[in-house]
């Protein structure tokens, strides 16, 4: 824990207050909902009230002190500035409690996202366990039929299996979404009954040991119309293009192109509306990002997503997405499941 709190007091310019309740929990291991951590070149003060306290007071490495229910307006009371506080955390009425005293409130923005990014062995172990777990659900899941069930039948289907395989809880909401559905990004899983010849993308993940997984896979349920199978053959090899050139030292926005252009040049890059990926740990979405918006740089260490996806609406969609280790000479893979068209019954 204390090799986070000097990486990230390499980057402060005053102190500053961490009130993100990940970000509290990744630096010092406590999790609450009402907390801070004050992180100062030489001190490092955890604030709780009462109902956090015995549990705060049990932190190593934190000096604890007990604070009003409400928190910012307690601690703008308290502290005396220049202090840091994450813009992207804090709110405006929390900016207010804080200021109200006269505190010199400075703001900051994606410090410890930062810090975060670049995980540990055994961050990655950890993700690597949770991807394994899911993986071993879907591999499951697909021995089953699927034609005849609803969306959301087969979205609850992975859940108990995921369980079943050691899964805490879902990382994010399961995505089955078939046939015309597919064509929606970030679709729901609904009441509609899985027909024959048409793709299914299913977009799963789960939390082991408070680390997620995200992964994708796209399945056929028979014979498919020829503008499905040439999409996602697009997609599939832009998938692989981008997995076999990102490495570190690349931007964000290099990584991205490495599958857009292929999309293009297949003639889908209309279809094709979001980022490459993005970073997974402790949350499912984190630093850094890969998209053509980036402003990231790819570190050794990060662990990110390369999942390219072609959307035709009306007719179906396509999403291959694996999760990835990046290192100094390219990606690790923390995915296996196959990448060619696999029919499901």
């Amino acid at each position: 824990m204390n090799e986070r709190v000097d990486r990230l007091r390499a980057r402060l310019e005053e102190p500053l207050l961490v009130t993100g309740e990940t970000n509290v929990f990744y630096l010092c291991g406590f999790r609450s909902s009402n907390a801070a951590l004050l992180v100062e070149p030489e001190r490092l003060r955890l604030y709780a009230d009462f109902r956090y306290a015995e549990a705060a007071q049990a932190v190593e490495g934190v000096e604890f002190v007990e604070t009003k229910r409400s928190l910012l307006g307690d601690l703008g009371e308290r502290l005396e500035g220049p202090i840091g506080f994450d813009a992207g955390q804090v709110t405006h009425a929390g900016w207010q409690a804080l200021t109200a005293a006269g505190l010199e409130a400075v703001p900051r923005t994606g410090l410890v996202e930062a810090v975060r990014a670049v995980k540990s062995e055994d961050e990655l172990a950890a993700i690597g366990r949770a991807s394994r777990a899911a993986e071993h659900a879907l591999e499951a899941l697909v021995r089953e039929p699927w034609i005849g069930r609803s969306e959301r039948e087969v979205a609850w289907r992975f859940r108990e299996l995921a369980h079943a395989n050691g899964a805490d809880e879902m990382s994010f909401e399961t995505i089955v979404a078939s046939g015309p559905n597919g064509a929606r990004p970030h679709a729901r899983p609904t009441e509609r009954t899985i027909g024959r010849g048409e793709l299914v993308v299913c977009d799963f993940g789960v939390v082991l040991d408070g680390y997620c997984s995200d992964c994708t896979r796209t399945f056929s349920t028979g014979d498919l119309p020829e503008e499905l199978r040439r999409a996602y053959e697009a997609c599939r090899e832009a998938q692989l293009a981008a997995v076999e050139g990102i490495r570190a030292g690349m931007s964000g926005v290099e990584a991205d192109a490495l599958a857009r252009d292929p999309i293009e040049t297949a003639g889908y890059g209309e279809r094709f509306g979001h980022g490459l990926g993005h970073g997974v740990g402790l949350a499912v979405h984190e630093a850094p990002t890969l998209s053509r918006l980036s402003t990231d740089t790819l570190e050794a260490g990060n662990v990110v997503t390369i999942e390219p996806g072609i959307y035709l609406p009306g007719v179906g969609g396509v999403r291959i997405e694996d999760l990835a280790v990046v290192r100094e000479d390219g990606l690790e893979l923390m995915t296996s499941f196959r990448k060619d068209l696999v029919e499901v019954e």
